[in-house]
């Protein structure tokens, strides 16, 4: 919907009243949604989903009026009295793949959540827990409560039953409450019962707006953030160091302000789950689960897509895969793909508009890397792409048993964030992207000797050189054919061999190289410099200058080159 068109659906007063009578009021109203939508009704905003407040698909005075009748509601009027309020799909927003039974919300995947807006004096939340808050104490369900977008508590569920004050004062007020649930759906599930508030507005509880954007991640322990707040990569699983607001998909969510939704189990993938011995594990597989709200048996309840539909569905699976497949990767390989291409079918079925991402790589695996690329291919589906993620880096940290650390996470999220932005056609700021990852490392050399070597597993170049030349641009280490927009970067690398040597490098113009952007120089084992482009270039380069250092053997690692703003 346009603003031209947003500007001539304002309606009469007749109208309006006639109208209010009858509309199903579907979100809380908050005074930043009043002055968006007066904005957009007077065409200097853009319209947003929020803004259709009644939800009857058009966008005029009539959502203004409800909207300002929705605030003035739960301005204090009379005597403020307690009441009970049941969490359920009217009262609260439901984020995720959840399930109403046994007069709960059960929050059953990772990040599976409820918001709402709470207004009152006094309110808390009632949380209710399964059968797995009696296991071993290490893999019993996690969950947090926020308040105004603050975490208030973080709690691993050790009972059935647990009441979670919200606030509590003399003057009434209107809170953001969201409960959310932080480990998988492999180690039970969170039961969000109802609020108990006391408050003189008509509607105490009301779900919060649902975002413009909803992207689905199924993916195995890396999507659902396994050990990601674990002190290192020799400990082993507990839920206590799973948490999902840490995770890649829900730090991509947060970027494109998006809500979101996650099917995800440790240890699983699309033909086989984690191997121990080579041999195949068909028990750990998404593909059969998927149409489901959750895997174990309380909750194998048909999932509804028609009424959740997704726009973008990201596929992280396979590091699983691998520890099959690569026992005979030429003809697993191919099993690989075909599974893939089988489940890609699946996951359209279900989800007909949406784009769909492929990847893989963040713990390895690159080797199966090129049987997804062949699935895309041969599904041949316009809206379906696939990109290999940059393998994690020990520089970077590790979570539990090697799993990704939170920068590794974080880094992920902005590179997804991309992705997608470029899958469903929105401008992306480039920020957090590492600029030097897609381009082409190469050597130059003029005069003197060496011998280059490029190990594409970890993207590092090793020069042998026996003889330096006249000039420091007689050998050249160069990483070329990088687009870069106008804004801030910082650029890094790792150097070996070379420690009481000065190394000059710069970032310059491919066709002219006196255009330089950047320009320092390294003594030691590593470098970095921060510097900002005012206009973009789609056609720069990082050169290092090694022509007048004499011999040595020397390595470069770790080339990123970040955008920071």
């Amino acid at each position: 919907m346009n603003k031209t068109r947003c500007g001539a659906l304002l309606v009469t007063g007749a109208l309006i009243a006639a109208s209010a009578a009858t509309v199903l009021q579907i979100s809380a109203a908050t005074a930043s949604d009043v002055r968006h939508l007066f904005g957009t009704l007077t065409v200097s905003e853009d319209p947003v989903k929020a803004d259709d407040f009644n939800g009857d698909a058009k966008i005029n005075s009539v959502d203004l009026t409800l909207m300002k009748r929705d605030l003035l509601t739960d301005e204090p009027g009379g005597p403020a009295a307690e009441s009970v309020i049941p969490a359920t799909e009217t009262t609260v927003k439901l984020i995720g793949r959840t399930l109403l039974k046994d007069q709960a919300e059960w929050l059953v995947q990772s990040g599976s959540a409820v918001e709402c807006t709470v207004t009152g004096t006094a309110a808390s939340v009632t949380i209710v827990g399964d059968g797995c808050v009696y296991s071993d104490e290490k893999y019993r369900p996690r969950y947090a409560v926020y308040v105004d977008d603050e975490l208030l508590t973080d709690v691993v569920m050790s009972e059935p039953k647990q009441t979670v004050p919200l606030f509590q004062g003399t003057a009434q007020r209107t809170a953001k409450v969201r409960v959310i649930h932080l480990s998988e759906a492999n180690n039970g599930a969170i039961g969000v019962q109802d609020f108990t508030v006391t408050s003189s507005a008509k509607q105490p509880v009301k779900p919060t707006a649902k975002k413009d954007l909803t992207i689905e991640f199924i993916g195995d322990s890396i999507t659902c953030a396994y050990g990601v707040e674990a002190d290192s990569q020799y400990v082993s699983f507990e839920t206590g160091t799973e948490n999902f607001t840490m995770s890649y998909a829900y730090l991509t969510a947060e970027m494109l302000d998006a809500d979101y939704s996650a099917v995800s189990y440790s240890g699983h993938g699309i033909i086989s789950g984690y191997s121990n011995d080579g041999a195949v594990n068909t028990e750990s597989l998404v593909p059969p689960v998927y149409e489901f709200v959750g895997k174990p048996a309380d909750y194998q309840t048909e999932w509804d897509f028609a009424a959740n539909p997704n726009d973008v569905v990201v596929v992280n699976l396979g590091t699983n895969d691998d520890s099959y497949a690569t026992k005979d990767l030429e003809t697993r390989g191919k099993e690989y793909q075909e599974g893939y291409v089988s489940f890609l079918k699946q996951i359209r079925a279900k989800n007909p508009d949406a784009a769909i991402v492929c990847t893989l790589g963040i713990m390895g695996c690159e080797e199966l890397y090129p049987y997804i690329e062949a699935a895309v291919a041969e599904v041949n589906d316009p809206k379906i792409t696939c990109y290999q993620s940059p393998t994690q880096k020990s520089a970077d940290g590790y979570g539990a048993d090697w799993h990704p650390s939170p920068k590794t996470h974080q880094l992920n999220a902005y590179l997804l964030a991309d992705k997608i932005c470029d899958a469903i056609g929105r401008e992306s700021s480039k920020i957090g992207i590492d600029l030097a990852m897609d381009g082409e490392y190469g050597t130059r050399m003029t005069g003197g000797n060496m011998w280059p070597y490029y190990a594409e597993w970890n993207k590092s170049m090793n020069l042998n050189i026996t003889a330096g030349g006249s000039s420091k641009e007689d050998i050249q280490f160069y990483i070329t054919n990088l687009n870069l927009p106008a804004g801030s970067y910082e650029l890094s690398f790792d150097v070996k061999g070379a420690e009481s040597v000065e190394i000059p490098y710069e970032i310059h113009n491919i066709a002219d190289p006196s255009v330089v952007y950047c320009s320092d120089s390294v003594t030691g084992t590593h470098g970095s410099t921060a510097f900002t482009m005012t206009k973009a270039d789609t056609a720069c380069e990082i050169v290092f200058y090694l022509g007048s250092i004499g011999s040595g053997n020397i390595t470069f690692e770790n080339v990123t080159l970040y955008k920071t703003a």
